[in-house]
Formats: structure tokens, sequence, C-alpha cells
């Protein structure tokens, strides 16, 4: 048979006879005056354990948006490699390289002429990829800068073609022309 806090209390020494009526006495003082609306409850310890709860709820809300944020990125940068894998433009080997600039270095590329005027026209992108540079179709780079503007490194604006209607197409317009 278990011994209550009070009967343990006295056993260990902790407390005499005298404090533990008194203690009871107190208790149920309280008791009576809450009841009769004399006393207000001691709220304290409840606000307490409510404000508590309102900080894990917050705490557990702000790990769970981190975790989501993280599983989101990792979910972009898979797609962003099966976007480049699955479009990127074989590798050359070549004399002819295309110069661009990636973080104020200058880096070069193969390619060959048909290539290099696809990149100046903007029909064709530079992005990075696993430390190395990859050659991928306009659009394709355009799906990569929605999800990660960084990894776009070249993709020039795409020039419009001269109208086939258009009567001075063949006119050059020259370059000291002063307005």
């Amino acid at each position: 048979m278990s011994m209550s806090l009070r009967d343990q209390l006295l056993k260990a020494g902790l407390v005499n006879e005298k404090q533990a009526k008194q203690a009871v006495k107190q208790k149920q003082k309280q008791t009576r005056m809450e009841h009769r609306g004399q006393a207000e409850k001691d709220e304290s310890q409840r606000l307490a354990a409510l404000q508590a709860q309102a900080e894990k709820l917050a705490r557990d809300q702000e790990l769970n948006r981190q975790q989501e944020e993280k599983k989101r990125r990792k979910a972009e940068q898979a797609q962003i490699k099966q976007l480049i894998e699955g479009s990127r433009l074989p590798k050359l080997e070549s004399d002819d390289y295309y110069n661009f600039v990636d973080e104020k270095k200058v880096k070069r590329l193969p390619v060959n002429a048909l290539m290099r005027e696809k990149l100046s026209q903007g029909s064709l992108g530079i992005v990075r990829y696993e430390g190395r540079y990859e050659v991928v179709p306009r659009a394709t780079a355009e799906r990569i800068q929605e999800r990660d503007p960084r990894r776009v490194v070249l993709l020039n604006v795409q020039k419009e073609e001269p109208d086939a209607d258009d009567p001075y197409a063949s006119y050059q317009i020259p370059d000291d022309l002063m307005w």
C-alpha cells in the first residue's frame, strides 16, 4: 500500500506533524474562500502552462516550415538536374571557343559555328551544372531560371527576325545619322 506524500514527508523527517496539519488547514481555507468567491483562484500556473504550450506550438510550426522549405529546395534541385541531363547538348572537341563571363571571370566553352550563332542569338543558353558548364536549349534554360536563377550563366536576349513584308529591310541605316 502506498503512502501519501504527507506521510512520506513525515517519515523522512522533512516536516513535523504541526506543519502538516497547518498545510492541510491552509488548503481547506483556500478552497472555502474560492467557493464563496472571496479569493481568486491561482491562475499563474495555468497561464504559464498555456504560454509554454503556445511557445511549443510556434516552435513546432517553425520547424515544420523549415523542413517543408528544405524538401521543396531538394525537389527543385532534382528537377533542375533532370532538365539539364535530359536536354543538354553533347560536348564538342573543337579549337573554336565561345567566351562568356561567369562571376567576373571570363570562361570559355568549345563550340562549332552553328552553336556559336545560336548562343549569340539567344536560342541556346549556358547553365552551371556540377562544377562545369552545359549548353541547353532556351526553353530549358528559362525553366531552370524559374527554379534557380543562379544556375543560368548565359541566356542572351532572343533577337526578333526581320519582317518579311518590310519594304525597307534592304536599306542599311548609317551609324553617323544625326536627327
